[in-house]
């Protein structure tokens, strides 16, 4: 097992490079870099301090402002390593994301880790609660309907959790918003960050209640819609076990439902959702919805990546996805090895080399 886990980690290498080499392709392809961000801003005469180009600031009138020197634009070429050529670009990229130090933000003038980290308490927060709230519900949902195949309660079921999986996340949003948001019916649920004004001046319980009050709204968008796929996948995993041979035999023995049900059906018919329980739980972790951020104004990862990416703020860019992708790549062998665990049928020594 051991080799296994190392082949699979030097395997992360290439993939990673791979990433970041097309990461980095993509980038130069696309118009409008930072360099011409910066003149632009320089020519509606925003401060440069504001856009990260300290040492340059914007005087006089409106026609010295657009006079920009060819010595200005070799600057924000040098500044943010353009005047380069680009395999040494990429080169410098590879270093810095493998060892990462993934710099500072072109124009938050703030370390990228410590942009990252900021945003994390919004990320977890929807990431966790979403990923207990899906697991908790949908497993015994499903189970349940496996059981009671073909009842009205199975078909009831199904068409809501299809109909919740057939509505979009930020669609919903804006109906809760419109119905219980203060929109246009009834203001019951707060709309803007994870806590109150005054959040804390209030004592610890209250404090827990004001949290997830804030947590209603955006929750019930973000797992609506992931209902469905799991509660089908495990309805339909317990489906095909319970009409196995073995299951008849040990009915026929005289066990009872239940315990052929959580004895023997329940380890062979968990598999398929344990395979995709350590991605599903990173996933929901550390990355977020931008739309559901932007609606409830929630200030998390998913809002970082997109304002990054409509700024050409390279090193975010850059970090957040080489991180994602690490991360990915990582739940992908925890897969591999919680299916082991699991099942004691899979042995990674006996596998052909």
């Amino acid at each position: 097992m051991w080799a296994y886990i190392l082949k699979r980690l030097l395997l992360m290498i290439p993939t990673l490079c791979g990433i970041v080499l097309v990461t980095f392709i993509v980038l130069q392809l696309v118009p409008g870099g930072p360099v011409e961000r910066m003149i632009a801003q320089l020519r509606t005469g925003t401060r440069a301090g504001e856009g990260g180009a300290a040492g340059f600031a914007v005087q006089g009138d409106q026609r010295q402002r657009t006079a920009i020197q060819q010595e200005q634009i070799e600057y924000f070429q040098k500044l943010y390593g353009f005047d380069q050529p680009l395999h040494v670009q990429l080169g410098t990229w590879m270093i810095r994301l493998f060892t990462f130090d993934f710099g500072e933000s072109y124009y938050r003038h703030t370390q990228v880790v410590d942009l990252v980290i900021d945003k994390l308490p919004v990320s977890i927060s929807l990431g966790a609660w979403s990923f207990l709230i899906t697991y908790l519900a949908c497993i015994p949902l499903g189970i349940r309907k496996a059981v009671r195949h073909g009842s009205r309660f199975d078909a009831l079921t199904s068409m809501l959790i299809l109909v919740g999986y057939s509505i979009p996340g930020f669609v919903l949003g804006i109906f809760l918003i419109v119905l219980f948001g203060g929109g246009s019916f009834w203001s019951v649920f707060p709309l803007r960050g994870l806590t109150s004004d005054g959040f804390a001046e209030l004592t610890w319980w209250r404090q827990i209640l004001d949290y997830l009050w804030h947590l209603v709204l955006p929750l019930t968008c973000e797992v609506i819609g992931s209902f469905a796929v799991l509660t089908l996948l495990t309805k339909n995993s317990f489906l095909d076990e319970i009409h196995r041979q073995y299951v008849q035999t040990a009915r026929a023995k005289g066990l009872s439902p239940r315990r052929v049900l959580f004895k023997h059906v329940f380890r062979n018919a968990i598999i398929p959702i344990i395979l995709g329980f350590p991605s599903s739980f990173l996933a929901l972790f550390f990355t977020g919805s931008l739309l559901i951020e932007t609606l409830f104004s929630l200030d998390g990862l998913g809002l970082l990546s997109y304002e990054a990416i409509i700024s050409r703020d390279y090193p975010v860019v850059m970090a957040t996805l080489f991180v994602f992708s690490l991360l990915a790549l990582v739940g992908n062998l925890l897969s591999d090895l919680s299916l082991m665990l699991v099942d004691p049928r899979i042995s990674f020594e006996s596998a052909p080399r």
